[in-house]
């Protein structure tokens, strides 16, 4: 009854509501990959994959090639053994994240339907709303205050700032999305975008406007945990490591060499199982954990909603993908409360 008979994968397209650039480049749609897993009784898990070849690596068509590539390794097998299944595919298709997270979750999913439970138990707790924050893309300083003070009316607390351009720049967008929202917790993102020189600057710039950060995410090249480890001792905000951590492996570098204060878990980048085992990592080490997600709908994020309610010790929230659709697979209202529920991660996609 929980065999998995059909495994597919299609393109999943989703426009969204203004175009988003961060230091990275600039995107007018989500171009995803949405797979369907039945099993032998009829239940249909849902997982979604949402690829950006700057962090990803991968292209809507090498993860769709992908997600139907591993029908060969999951048709046939009982989604009972998803760990199993889990690593094998992993095994198979090293480095293709975003096919692998749609692949996974929607194996898992498959696997919680049919047990009648939501996704969160398979990681030791309930689905209970969450409170996420919203993200600022790139934008001239007016803009992105007008875009802040929309958030704060809608009952934003916390707002991500992308930056990673030139200094001068991101501290202007900043310094707006402040005024526009002075009430509001900030995080700066600068998506790899700075030398470890510039990312200090930067803080040092902020820091004497009287402007708080609540944290600077992934300043510096991925490659580069020397100089991520360099600018968390040099600034006085707390240092997320994001694009550096795609691993349980890579979170034991960061910890090993003090890189970082935070580790950014993206579903996106580890999958569910991984992202719950660098949940761990980041724990025994007393480092801070915040989920973020790519520009998926309603499916992926809830899925990480799961996550964060079944671990429980998630101190940063970044679950906003869908937000920023022009439409999402369900109906969603612009608000800072994602409500997880099941059974599996509660979302399902009409034929």
């Amino acid at each position: 009854m929980t065999v998995i008979t059909k495994l597919s994968a299609n393109a999943h397209d989703l426009p969204l509501e203004h175009p988003f650039e961060i230091s990275l480049g600039a995107r007018e749609q989500a171009r995803n990959v949405l797979v369907t897993v039945e099993t032998e009784s009829g239940v249909r898990g849902y997982g979604e994959g949402s690829p950006m070849p700057p962090v990803t690596g991968e292209t809507q068509q090498s993860a769709l090639a992908t997600a139907r590539a591993a029908a060969n390794i999951v048709e046939g097998r009982d989604s009972r053994n998803y760990r199993a299944l889990v690593r094998d595919i992993r095994r198979s298709f090293p480095g293709m994240v975003s096919a692998l997270f749609a692949v996974e979750t929607a194996i898992l999913d498959a696997y919680c339907r049919h047990r009648g439970i939501p996704l969160a138990e398979l990681f030791g707790g309930r689905p209970k709303p969450v409170q996420t924050d919203v993200t600022i893309p790139i934008l001239p300083p007016e803009t992105a205050a007008q875009r802040a003070e929309e958030a704060a009316s809608a009952g934003f607390d916390h707002l991500k700032i992308k930056t990673g351009n030139t200094v001068e720049a991101d501290l202007e967008r900043v310094a707006a999305v402040h005024e526009a929202a002075p009430d509001a917790a900030l995080k700066v993102d600068a998506n790899q975008g700075w030398t470890p020189v510039e990312a200090e600057r930067f803080v040092d710039r902020v820091t004497s406007r009287g402007i708080g950060l609540a944290l600077l995410e992934q300043p510096v090249s991925k490659d580069d945990i020397v100089g991520l480890s360099r600018v968390r001792e040099g600034v006085s905000v707390p240092v997320a490591a994001d694009e550096a951590v795609f691993s349980p492996a890579d979170a034991m570098r960061v910890v090993r060499e003090d890189a970082a204060d935070i580790i950014n878990v993206k579903l996106g980048k580890s999958g569910l199982l991984n992202a719950a085992a660098i949940a761990e990592i980041a724990e025994a080490a007393n480092l801070e954990l915040m989920v973020g997600c790519m520009l998926e709908s309603a499916v992926g994020i809830h899925a990480s909603a799961h996550l964060v309610s079944g671990v429980g010790s998630f101190d940063y929230i970044d679950l906003d993908g869908n937000l920023l659709l022009a439409e999402d697979v369900v109906e969603t209202e612009f608000s800072p409360q994602v409500i997880p529920s099941g059974p599996g991660h509660g979302i399902s996609i009409s034929d």
